[in-house]
């Protein structure tokens, strides 16, 4: 009994066996072309977006365009090219890509809900690479923070302020805000009070002078100097002038000392505001 009992086991694992061959035989000769067909088109397909994402690369490079735009660029075009051979060949066994798509979409729709901000990043970058509305060396001012551009990353920029603080910036805020661009100079705006009566065409030709003699005043644009507002004790005379960014504060500070002493030197009165006090007797 228990030989009959393994000979019956052996014949249902040889039947099995002789099905799944069976099943192998049927499926090769069946879509034996299908398969080596689909595997061609993998390969060619793997090929040519090979190719075409360093043809699209090389041709960003020609055209001056930034080196990690042109490398995600043809990173997005290699997978395009990658993913219309794929359905090529899924198309070959007879299966419809219909829910794949759908499934694609809905799974695209999550991840974009999920991490719209991040998203938001890199596409700001990439407007931000393509029309350059700023350039490392740049002194850019937007949301109340200013600094030099040191980097300019697909998701963030970074910005150096004259305490030497590195500021990353998300680059969905510099998209859509109002953003102000002094390139490598960055203006000073002053006023300085004067007494009335004095000769305020000599202080304001002496103040361009000496303004312009200062190596750390940039020439262009040109400074400005000159009656900015009557107050209500001093001719206050305006001072416009641009100074490079990195080193900001001291060269303001320097200025600052010249127009003192040569006030001075000119016996020029500066007034103080003045206040009159009468106590009515009652």
């Amino acid at each position: 009994m228990f030989e009959g009992t393994m000979e019956e086991a052996l014949d249902v694992d040889i039947e099995m066996l002789e099905n799944i061959y069976g099943m192998v035989a049927e499926f090769l000769v069946r879509y034996s072309f299908q398969v080596l067909g689909a595997i061609i088109i993998l390969i060619i397909g793997w090929l040519v977006a090979r190719w075409f994402s360093a043809f699209v690369v090389r041709f960003c490079d020609s055209k001056n365009v930034d080196v990690t735009l042109a490398k995600f660029i043809g990173s997005i075009i290699y997978l395009l090219v990658l993913a219309c051979f794929v359905i090529i060949a899924l198309g070959k066994f007879g299966i419809s890509v219909a829910p794949f798509v759908a499934a694609l979409g809905a799974l695209t729709l999550g991840a974009g809900l999920a991490l719209q901000g991040p998203v938001s990043n890199y596409g700001a970058g990439f407007i931000i690479i393509l029309t350059r509305p700023f350039v490392v060396g740049n002194t850019i001012s937007v949301s109340g923070i200013s600094g030099v551009v040191e980097e300019v990353r697909l998701g963030m920029t970074l910005m150096r302020t004259e305490d030497d603080e590195v500021i990353v910036v998300p680059n969905r805020h510099l998209i859509g805000e109002v953003l102000y661009n002094s390139f490598e100079s960055k203006i000073i705006e002053d006023t300085v009070g004067i007494a009335y009566g004095s000769d305020t065409d000599a202080i304001i030709q002496a103040l361009q002078e000496g303004l312009a003699a200062l190596d750390c005043i940039a020439e262009s644009p040109e400074l400005q100097v000159g009656i900015d507002n009557f107050g209500d004790s001093s001719i206050n005379i305006g001072v416009r002038y641009w100074v490079p960014s990195k080193g900001y504060f001291s060269h303001k500070y320097r200025a600052n000392a010249m127009i003192y002493k040569l006030l001075q030197d000119m016996s020029v009165s500066i007034p103080f505001p003045q206040r009159e006090v009468r106590i009515l007797e009652q």
